[in-house]
C-alpha cells in the first residue's frame, strides 16, 4: 500500500524567492540582449566591403572628420544601422502587443493586414500617381491606420474576439495583396523597380530624413504602450477577468491598438514592410525571457537584433546583395507553417 505524498502549500518566502529569481533572470536577459544589439550595431558600422577600426567609427559618430570613414560610416552605414534599430524595435514592440492583447501568436501586423494596407497605398502612390519620398510615407501611414480601424470595426461585436479579428484581417490582407499585384502588373519598368524595393522591405539608400519620423514615432508611442503593460497582461486572462481586475478593457484595447498601429505605420513608411519581424519577435522573446513580466521591451530588442543581423547577412553573406525583407521572410515563413501545423495537431484553431 502506497502512502500518498502530502504537498505543502507554498510559503510567502518561497513565492517571494521565486519572484526575486525571475526578476533577476529577466534583468540579466535584458542586459544581454541590449549588449547584443549594441554589438551588432557597432559591427554593422565597422565591417563591410571596407573595414574601419572602432576608434575611427567612434570619431565619426562624435562628428570628427576621418578620411574615407566620414562618408562610408557617417553617411551610408550610420543612418542605415540607426533605422534598423528603430524599425526593428517598433515592429517587435507592436507585434507582441497584438499577440498579447489577442492571445494568439498569429495576431501580428504581418498577418492581419496592417502592413498590406501600407504597402498597397505605397504601391498605388508610386505606380499610379508617380509620387515619392514623403508623400509615399504619409499615404502609407494613413493607409495602415485606416486598415487597422476597418479590421477592428468589422471584428467588433459586443467586444473583439481574437480569432474573428485575425480571420477578418487575413481576408483583408488577401484583398490588398491582390490590389498590389494588379498595380504592379500595370507599372512601367522604372516605377516597378522602385515599388518592389519599397514593398520588399529594404534599408538601402537610407537617409536621415527617413530616420527622423521613425525616431519621433518610437519616442512618443513606445512610452504609451509601456504604460499599458500591466493592463495588457491582464487582457491575456480574458476580457471578463481583466474587467474584474479593474481594467477598462475597450479603452485599453483602443489605446494599445492606436499606439501599435502607429509604430507599424511609421516603421513601414521608413523601411518598407520588413517581413515577419513583428511576427517572430514576441515568440523569441518569450522563450528567452521566460514566464512572468511584460514582453514588450524584450520583443523590441529582439526585433532590433533581427533587423540588424538580417540586413548585414543580406548585404555580405551571399554572392549578391538581398534586401533585409528577403532574409527575414526566409526566417519567418517556416515558423508560420510550423505554428499552423502545431495548432492543428493540438486540435486548436486560429
Amino acid at each position: 500500500m502506497s502512502i500518498p505524498l502530502v504537498t505543502r502549500p507554498p510559503t510567502v518566502e518561497t513565492v517571494t524567492h521565486g519572484r526575486t529569481r525571475r526578476a533577476a533572470r529577466r534583468r540579466l536577459v535584458l542586459l544581454v540582449m541590449a549588449a547584443l544589439v549594441v554589438a551588432a550595431f557597432v559591427a554593422s558600422l565597422m565591417f563591410g566591403q571596407t573595414y574601419y577600426p572602432l576608434d575611427d567609427v567612434v570619431r565619426v559618430v562624435f562628428g570628427e572628420q576621418v578620411p574615407g570613414a566620414s562618408f562610408t560610416v557617417g553617411r551610408l552605414r550610420l543612418p542605415r544601422a540607426v533605422l534598423a534599430v528603430l524599425a526593428g524595435f517598433s515592429f517587435g514592440l507592436a507585434g507582441v502587443t497584438f499577440q498579447t492583447m489577442l492571445r494568439n501568436p498569429l495576431a501580428s501586423p504581418d498577418v492581419i493586414g496592417i502592413s498590406s494596407g501600407a504597402s498597397a497605398a505605397a504601391a498605388i502612390a508610386i505606380v499610379t500617381f508617380s509620387l515619392g519620398g514623403t508623400a509615399v510615407s504619409v499615404l502609407a501611414i494613413l493607409a495602415g491606420l485606416g486598415v487597422a480601424l476597418l479590421v477592428y470595426a468589422l471584428a467588433f461585436r459586443d467586444g473583439v474576439v481574437g480569432t474573428r479579428l485575425i480571420l477578418i484581417g487575413i481576408g483583408i490582407s488577401a484583398m490588398l495583396d491582390s490590389v498590389i499585384s494588379y498595380v504592379l502588373s500595370q507599372a512601367a519598368e522604372w516605377d516597378l523597380q522602385e515599388a518592389m524595393r519599397w514593398l520588399t522591405g529594404s534599408l538601402n539608400s537610407t537617409t536621415w530624413d527617413q530616420v527622423g519620423p521613425a525616431a519621433v514615432a518610437l519616442a512618443v508611442l513606445a512610452p504609451v504602450l509601456l504604460s499599458q503593460a500591466r493592463n495588457l497582461s491582464a487582457l491575456q486572462l480574458g476580457d471578463d477577468t481583466a474587467a474584474a481586475l479593474g481594467v477598462r478593457v475597450e479603452r485599453t484595447r483602443i489605446i494599445v491598438i492606436v499606439a501599435a498601429v502607429g509604430l507599424i505605420a511609421f516603421a513601414t513608411a521608413a523601411s518598407g514592410p520588413i517581413a515577419f519581424v513583428a511576427f517572430l519577435s514576441g515568440p523569441i522573446a518569450a522563450r528567452i525571457a521566460g514566464p512572468g513580466g511584460s514582453l514588450l521591451v524584450p520583443a523590441g530588442l529582439v526585433g532590433s537584433l533581427l533587423v540588424l543581423a538580417a540586413d548585414f547577412t543580406g548585404q555580405y553573406a551571399f554572392g549578391t546583395r538581398y534586401p533585409v525583407g528577403v532574409v527575414t521572410g526566409v526566417l519567418g515563413a517556416p515558423y508560420l507553417i510550423h505554428l499552423i501545423i502545431r495548432s492543428n495537431r493540438a486540435g486548436g484553431s486560429l
